[in-house]
């Protein structure tokens, strides 16, 4: 459906004369006139304002009353009034007001420093109270979650939080309990707030009310440093800032992209930031001597990788995975290919494709774009669990069927290949309108129906014209945070970086797993894979657990390999049994390097903090050993 068009209006604010959309509410269009207007209740992103702070009040022309700025759309002509006694007076007695139960616990309160409150009683406030009664007191802190407290005597009332969990992540569990002076924030049932989004509510609040248990105390703003990077925990990719005191992330908030995240985040993406750094993470080489792992020199686990690498040649296969970042790809496609002479290597847990379907799944005008997914008049999602597999877009699919009235309809496999079925399919997304998206996970291409699903689905979009419909077309989730960009890479057994072609086709992953168990391929390289790992950490079906297809056929294959040789930020339940050298891998805090976001834009990776212990990067890793491989070759025997 058609996105906003806005009509440019001109409207007078304090005496300036001030462009902006028309609609657009006036504490937005102040900005484009260097003129403020103190809000705590707005929050563009929660949707229409409710005005229930009584902040932003404001004095407009030939309305006798004051207006609140937050709910109040400008319009062509408007003389608009921040300065005036009226206002002052208004803004002063609301700040007033806020204050008559705030406790003093700004020398010891998290958002001391960064705290709206605190701002705007110094810059609105008249500094001075009348009520000398005792203010109101609550037990402090509440666990309002496993990751949440809550001070309610400091709670203003906003609702901010509220309106969040019944209005962006719908899981209705925060309400407003009591009435009037008694009110607070709590939960419906008074269980814990359990929800895959909730630490949106701690960036949300403007005072000291919500705070971060894991970050409660562990700093104040100017002891911290912020630093931007991409969080590449799920396919996702969300924008993040990382809160920084001592080369150690001590917080993780979202940073402003809206056509990627919407400024959300989900709380594995939020809260997971303290095993990043932990005592759990591998810091030093490490070489597997009388059946365990021991800490080793990089020079002797490089030469020892290099020297098994070189003996098996050919016969090596490698996959790649995790947050691993384009370079890396690019890299261990030189390792293997160029340095071994083997062309068995792989990024895709679903299995091979042929070369023309990577081809069209990529081509430019069937491409969707996350916005795409708020604004289409329909979303088919393919075998695909958005929660789970890319968390954030289950907020984008949620935001457009609210506001824009999206029709969301599911689909699995079977559905897609069965022709009646597929018809019926057809005929509900035509009814819909012509801004058709499809969202689909890589596991649609898996197993012997694979690319048989991938070509009905490409059909499906060439039957709704999606390659010629703007604001429609494919979007697909892989199974790791840069599957795309690996697959571009060239880090796939029959394509090359940007899907050329190969002189000599590999093994997929699938293939890599049988050539090992049979022992036709002897050594495997894992550049942050395992393919024994465990389910994921978020709730989701049986078909999440490893993505690696085949557990048992690669127990048999990693029990039968002569040599494992792993990048690993921790020692993952196949990694710790197999691995014979393990090379401390960085976690995306600490990485450089670019990442390619399902929808094909391309993010950077910045480091935010210092590498723990001895650990390099994998880029380095990869190019040292390339090195020492080919020193190897070119030495004649």
């Amino acid at each position: 459906m058609p996105r906003p068009a806005p009509n440019t209006i001109t409207f007078t604010i304090d005496g300036l004369e001030v462009q902006a959309p028309e609609n657009s509410m006036l504490v937005d269009a102040a900005k484009r006139g260097d003129v403020e207007i103190p809000v705590f209740c707005y929050e563009p992103k929660l949707g229409y304002p409710v005005g229930a702070c009584r902040m932003c009040l404001v004095e407009i022309e030939g309305i006798p009353k004051l207006q609140t700025g937050c709910s109040t759309p400008v319009k062509d002509g408007m003389v608009v009034h921040t300065q005036s006694e009226r206002v002052k007076e208004a803004q002063n007695s609301v700040v007033e007001f806020l204050l008559i139960n705030h406790p003093l616990d700004c020398p010891v309160c998290d958002k001391g420093g960064e705290c709206p409150l605190q701002d705007i009683t110094f810059g609105w406030g008249r500094g001075i109270s009348r009520f000398v009664e005792p203010k109101r007191h609550f037990v402090k802190p509440l666990a309002l979650s496993p990751l949440i407290a809550i001070d309610r005597e400091r709670c203003i009332l906003c609702y901010r939080c509220v309106r969040f969990s019944q209005e962006i992540s719908e899981d209705y569990q925060l309400v407003l309990q009591e009435r009037g002076a008694h009110s607070y924030v709590s939960t419906f049932d008074g269980h814990p707030y359990v929800a895959p989004f909730s630490g949106n509510i701690v960036e949300l609040c403007p005072v000291g009310a919500l705070t971060s248990r894991p970050y409660r105390f562990r700093a104040r703003p100017w002891d911290i440093e912020d630093s931007g990077s991409v969080c590449t925990l799920c396919p996702a990719q969300c924008n993040v800032t990382l809160t920084v005191r001592d080369e150690r992330v001590l917080r993780v908030l979202s940073r402003e992209n809206p056509d990627i995240d919407d400024g959300w985040l989900c709380d594995r993406g939020r809260f997971a930031y303290p095993t990043l750094g932990g005592e759990a993470r591998v810091t030093a080489p490490l070489l597997r001597d009388g059946g365990e792992l021991r800490p080793v020199s990089w020079e002797r686990a490089l030469e020892e990788a290099a020297t098994r690498l070189s003996r098996a040649g050919a016969r090596t296969g490698a996959l790649a995975g995790g947050g691993t970042t384009s370079e890396e790809g690019l890299l261990l496609g030189r390792l293997l290919r160029e340095a071994l002479g083997s062309p068995h290597l792989d990024s895709r847990p679903a299995g091979r494709l042929a070369l023309e379907l990577h081809r069209a799944l990529a081509a430019p005008a069937l491409q969707a774009r996350v916005p795409d997914l708020e604004f289409a008049h329909a979303v088919l999602v393919l075998d695909c669990d958005p929660l789970a597999d890319a968390a954030i877009l289950d907020l984008r699919l949620r935001k457009g069927v609210r506001r824009h009235g999206l029709q969301l309809v599911r689909a699995d496999r079977e559905q897609l290949l069965d022709e009646a079925r597929r018809a019926e399919l057809l005929d509900t997304l035509r009814a819909a309108g012509e801004e058709v998206v499809v969202l689909w996970h890589e596991r649609l291409a898996a197993g012997a129906d694979g690319e048989r699903a991938v070509r009905a689905l490409l059909d499906l979009a060439a039957t709704l014209g999606l390659a010629e419909t703007d604001g429609a077309g494919l979007l697909e989730v892989p199974a790791h945070a840069n599957g795309r960009g690996l697959r571009e890479a060239g880090v796939l057994p029959n394509a090359g970086p940007e899907l050329g072609e190969l002189d000599e086709e590999g093994l997929d992953t699938q293939g890599i797993a049988a050539a090992l168990a049979a022992g036709e391929l002897s050594v495997i390289y894992l550049l942050d894979a395992d393919p024994l790992a465990g389910p994921s950490p978020l709730p989701s079906s049986e078909h999440l657990r490893s993505p690696w297809v085949d557990r048992e056929l690669w127990e048999q294959a990693l029990e039968r390999a002569s040599t494992v040789i792993a990048h690993a930020a921790f020692l993952t339940e196949g990694v710790a049994a197999h691995a014979s050298v393990v090379f401390p891998a960085l976690a995306y805090p600490e990485k450089e390097g670019t990442v390619v976001h399902p929808d094909g834009r391309l993010q950077r990776l910045r480091p935010g903090v210092a590498r723990l212990g001895e650990t390099r990067s994998e880029a380095q890793v990869l190019d040292e050993l390339a090195a020492l491989v080919e020193q190897r070759v070119a030495v004649p025997s």
